[in-house]
């Protein structure tokens, strides 16, 4: 056959309509398993590939997904990206991927150019999700999700994990390793995350009639992490804290650094805990102990809810909980 083979040349040789070949190409509407045969056999003898770009003006769908991170460098982000990539290629769905670094202006540059590319949806992972941004997606009403431990969430679509729920598992473990004066390092107003964690410890201590211990730590960086650290072993060894439950894994791997660096033993004379289970938290020495949070299960029921949205197969609900897991490692000991 001359020149590259058209829907024309398929419905030819299957014998079938330029509809029929149409529906089993976009799974549109049902069509005999006959007919699905001769289409697909035509297609693979002739090497058929449809034009995407009229595809989609037809279509009206790009089969598209803009992804925006602050940086694919950062470990748990790329667990999230993995989730969403691999979900995209289930259903057929290709993702436009960059990272924004953290600056508004660049991650508000990269929103505006994924709509010039006819983005079918976005999804936001971010540290620092600004309402400009937000704004500017609304007004191009396009479908999106936000996954940001920090941004307030409250009836934006995202997924996330029940901060409660880890918060009372910890300090459950904690108590029943004789722990009971326990310092938590995080932050109850710069991120959302750090406040509902809070306000759970703050609930633990007083149900059970402990003394509050907490630092608030600014950052979210291991290097401005490490900036809070002597103000924490500090505490811990003027009010005789026991354990250290940190918001996430960097801090609590910066503070027993430092703990390494000035003579303190983990767990021997001091016990850690962490947040997260980032790849770093298992190779660290001593192992930490933490919460396990599914990042790849983030990324791939954001994506799945996605695009169930943009097939009408299902409404998003604004927020969906991924179940945490304790991981029980050598950063802690018993009292």
């Amino acid at each position: 056959m001359a020149g590259t083979p058209t829907i024309k040349d398929v419905a030819k040789l299957a014998g079938v309509s330029i509809s029929t070949v149409s529906r089993v190409m976009n799974d549109s509407k049902p069509v005999s398993p006959e007919s699905r045969r001769k289409v697909l056999d035509a297609i693979q003898k002739l090497d058929f590939k449809p034009n995407e770009l009229a595809r989609s003006l037809v279509m009206k769908r790009s089969n598209l997904i803009g992804v925006v991170v602050k940086d694919i460098g950062i470990p748990y982000m790329a667990g999230i990206i993995r989730g969403i990539e691999e979900i995209g290629k289930m259903y057929k769905f290709d993702i436009l991927l960059s990272s924004s670094y953290g600056e508004e202006d660049s991650e508000l540059d990269t929103v505006q150019f994924m709509f010039t590319k006819q983005v079918d949806g976005i999804i936001l992972v971010s540290e620092k999700t600004t309402e400009r941004v937000v704004d500017t997606i609304k007004e191009h009403k396009l479908p999106f999700l936000i996954l940001d431990r920090i941004y307030e969430q409250s009836r934006i679509n995202t997924v996330d994990v029940d901060y409660e729920q880890a918060v009372q598992l910890i300090i459950e473990f904690l108590e029943s390793m004789g722990h009971t004066r326990i310092l938590h390092a995080g932050q109850k107003k710069d991120s959302r995350s750090g406040a509902e964690k809070f306000i759970a410890y703050r609930e633990a201590m007083r149900t059970r009639g402990w003394d509050e211990h907490f630092i608030h730590v600014p950052g979210t960086t291991y290097r401005e992490y490490k900036e809070s650290c002597e103000e924490l072993a500090a505490y811990c060894k003027k009010h005789a804290i026991s354990a250290v439950f940190c918001m996430d894994d960097e801090l609590a791997i910066a503070l027993m650094n430092h703990f390494y660096d000035t003579g303190v033993g983990v767990p021997e004379d001091i016990s850690v805990f962490g947040f997260g289970d980032d790849p770093y938290a298992s190779i660290h020495r001593p192992k930490l102990s933490t919460v396990r949070i599914p990042y790849y299960d983030i990324g791939a029921i954001a994506m799945r809810k996605l695009i169930k949205h943009l097939r009408k197969e299902e409404l998003m609900s604004e927020s969906t909980n991924v179940p945490i897991q304790l991981v029980k490692r050598d950063s802690v000991a018993k009292k």
